[in-house]
């Protein structure tokens, strides 16, 4: 693996692209309110969550995704083998990890379709965007 190939553009643009899936995604328009249900947030408490820390934090672990992504793809992939390869990592490495941790957790079926899908999503935006524009 040789990270040569980056294209830093590319990561950072998979990155804001990305981070805007997770917006659109947990959402008033799409999951937010059976997302704040599934884990028993308030709207109330979610205005007092601490939002510079968690979008900075959620903004650099996209970060790393991307960067790890474009690193492993390599620099010959397509806007079509990105795509197929992101959904691979998301739904197929990313999701069921995260679902190990919900069987333990007892969370429910719901709440692991909304947060594992949403990853799965993410990493095939990323994977096409870091393909089309390596």
């Amino acid at each position: 693996m040789d990270a040569g190939h980056v294209n830093w553009l590319a990561v950072l643009t998979a990155t804001v692209l990305g981070f805007f899936v997770g917006g659109l995604w947990y959402s008033p328009l799409l999951f937010a309110k059976p997302w704040m249900e599934g884990f028993g947030i308030s709207e109330a408490q979610a205005k007092h969550a601490n939002m510079p820390r968690t979008f900075g934090l959620g903004l650099l672990a996209a970060f790393v995704i991307a960067t790890t992504m474009a690193v492993f793809m390599g620099p010959n992939t397509t806007l079509g083998s990105g795509a197929f390869w992101g959904a691979h990592i998301g739904f197929l490495v990313i999701m069921p990890a995260i679902g190990i941790h919900y069987l333990f957790e007892q969370r429910s079926l719901k709440l692991w379709l909304i947060n594992g899908g949403y990853v799965g999503v993410m990493a095939t935006v990323m994977g096409a965007i870091l393909g089309a524009w390596h």
